[in-house]
Order: structure tokens, then C-alpha cells, then sequence
């Protein structure tokens, strides 16, 4: 669904929060929507700024099935049917994110209400920024990169070695055309976490999800979703500045950094945008890390066994820990899902394969299912000194590249046993009112 008729859905359900009280763009909104559990806010009145200021609406799975017309068990499947069959975007030529138009002189990003999230950040940060590039051999890739106001018309942006506007970046001699996309839909934004192959674009997988037309750049030869509320258009530079710190993943601050210099040449807008926030390390920066892997992982163990669903974990700060669950017919399948999980999602450090009974959802069944149906001597798999994730503080950072130990917990039912001991028994429901005076 699209944002603005989704936004509007939430309100008419008494599931959206207006605040018409002034907030700071200082730490304080940041606090106030962290102690919202970020629900889906609008801050009317952000002190300085004409702009209203929103976030929550990927904060939880239900709100994301919501907007994609599902419920939360079925968002897999989708996810995977979306990334299968990607469909092409219909092109437009007038566009509500171009309804205002700044460029040159006239681009200020004092203008917009990007935030100070925490005492210690290494200034302010766009977090809910889709960047949209165009590699010259794979073509369009949109997928989210954090930016650090550090000028006028200047910000610093996280580039991840091997992720796909680095290794463009990387392999031309001048600056890289890119677009930031602030205020998209719950398909667009998802569709942006999801890290295909190379060559599949992520404008088209969110298209699959729901209709996302297109419109080409004032300034630039990209194409961005027609219906975002803001759009950055600038260039990747060569040069380089502190980035940093910043609160990630794991809610530890990573370190400043030197990375290339966005510099923003034309800003476009829609005449009564919204700028959209994304709080670092809390729900929305999770879910949208994690849950997109899913589909990956759940490819990956589908090519070896019978593969029923996949989750990344919010306790492994929704990148580290995963949980497979598998139809079990092989002996070996237990162990080949592990191999293939860590295949499907190369920064995560342990998984768990479950049979289909145990509620994948359900951390207590999860740990149920170790506690009755694992053998450390024979259910376990640890494969060390293992390509691991800048996000794990307890990895070895030494190197180039880090390194971790993963390991694989295959909590499964032999092959080899009555399967009837270990099934949970189960009362009976009955109606409580009728022993109750």
C-alpha cells in the first residue's frame, strides 16, 4: 500500500500517533519515539524545521503484512515469490517527490529534520534513506545507506565493502551518480533491505509487492519512486570524511570512519512532504535488517531439504542468530540446513534447525526443542576462524576482514527414535466460566 493511503489506513484504525507538541530534532523526538515503542508517530511541530517529521510504520510485522495486504506468517512466502519474479516499473513523468524542486544555491540540508539520535553521535544522520545507483554492468540497485550532514550541500555515507554501491564505487574512476530516497512505502523500504543478486533490481521486487511507478531524476540519469516524499540527487565523490559515531545494529556505536562525500546537487520534494526517521538499533533498523534475509536463507536450505520457514532473530540483534525449521526426511538434513543457512546470510554466527511442530515465533519452544532434542556431541557443528560481521564486538577485527567462530545447533528428532517421546503432551481447552461462580 502507498504510503500516504497507509498512513491514513492507521489513523482511521486509532493506530497512529500525532503529536502536536514541539519536540527537538536534538535527542528529544528520538527519545519520545523510543518511548513510544516506536508505533507509527507523526511529530507535527519539530522545532526549527517546517517539516513534519514520521517513522514506526516498519516497526513491527504485523504493520509490514498489513501494508502488503497479508499477515505476518505469510510474508515469507511473498518476500520469495517477490524476489523470484521481480515485475518492471511503470515510468511516469510528473511525480509528487518533484512538486518542489531546489538546486544548486537553493540546496540547504539545514532545511530538513534530520536528527541527533544519541549524546556522542558523530552529527546528524539520515537513517531512513534509500539510495538508488546505476551500475554500468548490472544496472539499478536501490538499497540503504546512512548519511552525516557535514556541510551545506554535504554528507559523508556508509559505503559496506561488498555491498553493491562500494564494489560500483569501487571499480569506476569518477564520482557515482546517486539518489537518497527519504519517505517511501513499507514495499519499497523492505524491498530495499533485501540484497539480491547482482543485476536483480529492488525498484521492481517492491513493484511486485505493490505498484511503484517511477520517475527520472531532474539532475541526475536514475530513476527513484514517484511517490517519495523527499529525494537527494547528488554524486558519490572521492573524497573522503569522518563518518561516525554512530549507534548500529547491535545497539554498541561503531566507530568513526573515513568514507566518500555525498554531495547533494538538487533537492525535490513534495509540497507538504514528510521526512521520515528510522531510530539506530531499535525495531524498524532490525526489522529491516533481518527480516529480509529470511528469504535468502529460506533459497539457500530449500536447495538441500525441505525448508517450511526462516527467522533472524531480534536476541542476535536481528543480523547475528537465525532459526531454521526444516520437514525432516534425511538423517543429514539437520546438518545440511546449517550449511546452507550460513550460506543464505554470510554475516551470521549461529543458527538452530527445528522440525516443523515447534513454534518458530516462540523463543520458550525454541529453547525447548535444544533442551530435548540436541546432543552437543552429536547435534552440534562449529566451523571456525569463519568470514564474520563488523557488528559483533566480540569478533576478531585485526585483520581486513573479521573473523568469528559460527555454530550450528541441528535441535531436530533423530531419525533413529519413536518420535511419539519427544512430543509435547497437551491439556484440553475447556470454558472456564462454567466452573467459575
Amino acid at each position: 500500500m502507498h504510503l500516504r493511503p497507509f498512513l491514513d489506513k492507521l489513523e482511521d484504525k486509532g493506530e497512529l500517533i500525532r503529536i502536536d507538541k514541539e519536540v527537538s530534532h536534538k535527542y528529544e523526538l528520538a527519545n519520545v519515539m523510543n518511548s513510544l515503542q516506536e508505533k507509527p508517530t507523526i511529530f507535527e511541530d519539530v522545532k526549527g524545521f517546517s517539516f513534519p517529521v514520521f517513522g514506526g510504520i516498519t516497526s513491527d510485522r504485523d504493520l509490514i503484512a498489513e501494508s502488503m495486504g497479508t499477515e505476518k506468517k505469510m510474508l515469507l512466502p511473498k518476500l520469495v515469490d517477490a524476489l523470484r519474479d521481480p515485475t518492471p516499473c511503470e515510468m511516469v513523468s510528473k511525480a509528487s517527490c518533484q512538486e518542489v524542486v531546489l538546486k544548486n544555491e537553493e540546496v540547504d540540508l539545514d532545511i530538513l529534520p534530520m536528527l541527533h539520535h544519541l549524546p556522542g553521535d558523530g552529527g546528524r544522520y539520515g537513517t531512513a534513506t534509500v539510495a538508488v545507483i546505476k551500475d554500468p554492468e548490472t544496472g539499478r540497485n536501490a538499497s540503504y545507506h546512512r548519511i552525516m550532514q557535514v556541510g551545506k550541500n554535504r554528507c559523508t555515507a556508509r559505503l559496506i565493502p561488498k555491498r553493491q554501491t562500494r564494489t560500483t564505487y569501487d571499480k569506476i574512476d569518477e564520482d557515482l551518480e546517486m539518489a537518497i530516497c527519504v519517505g517511501n512505502s513499507v514495499e519499497v523500504m523492505v524491498a530495499a533491505s533485501l540484497g539480491p543478486p547482482p543485476g536483480v533490481d529492488e525498484l521492481e521486487i517492491a513493484n511486485t509487492l505493490d505498484e511503484t511507478p517511477l520517475v527520472k531524476c531532474v539532475t541526475k540519469d536514475l530513476e527513484v519512486p514517484a511517490r517519495s516524499e523527499f529525494v537527494l540527487e547528488g554524486r558519490i565523490t572521492r573524497e573522503l570524511d569522518r563518518e561516525g559515531p554512530f549507534v548500529d545494529l547491535t545497539e554498541t556505536r561503531d566507530v568513526e570512519r573515513q568514507e566518500p562525500v555525498f554531495v547533494i546537487d538538487c533537492i525535490t520534494h513534495r509540497k507538504d512532504a514528510m521526512w521520515q526517521m528510522l531510530l539506530p538499533g531499535r525495531m524498524e533498523h532490525k526489522i529491516l535488517m533481518g527480516m529480509p534475509k529470511e528469504p535468502t536463507v529460506y533459497d539457500k536450505v530449500s536447495q538441500v531439504c525441505d525448508c517450511k520457514n526462516v527467522l533472524i532473530t531480534l536476541g542476535g540483534g536481528s543480523w547475528l542468530h537465525g532459526i531454521v525449521q526444516i520437514k525432516k526426511e534425511d538423517v543429514e538434513d539437520g546438518k545440511k540446513a546449517i550449511e546452507a543457512a550460513f550460506k543464505g546470510h554470510g554475516s551470521m554466527k549461529h543458527v538452530v534447525v527445528i522440525d516443523e511442530d515447534v513454534d518458530i515465533y516462540d523463543p520458550r519452544k525454541v529453547e525447548w526443542a535444544i533442551a530435548t532434542r540436541f546432543q552437543g556431541d552429536k547435534d552440534l557443528v562449529v566451523k571456525s576462524d569463519q568470514p564474520g560481521s563488523s557488528l559483533d564486538p566480540s569478533g576478531d577485527h585485526s585483520g581486513k576482514k573479521t573473523k568469528t567462530a559460527k555454530v550450528g545447533v541441528d535441535a531436530t528428532i533423530p531419525r533413529d527414535v519413536d518420535p511419539v517421546k519427544y512430543k509435547k503432551e497437551e491439556y484440553g481447552e475447556v470454558d472456564v466460566d462454567d466452573y467459575l461462580r
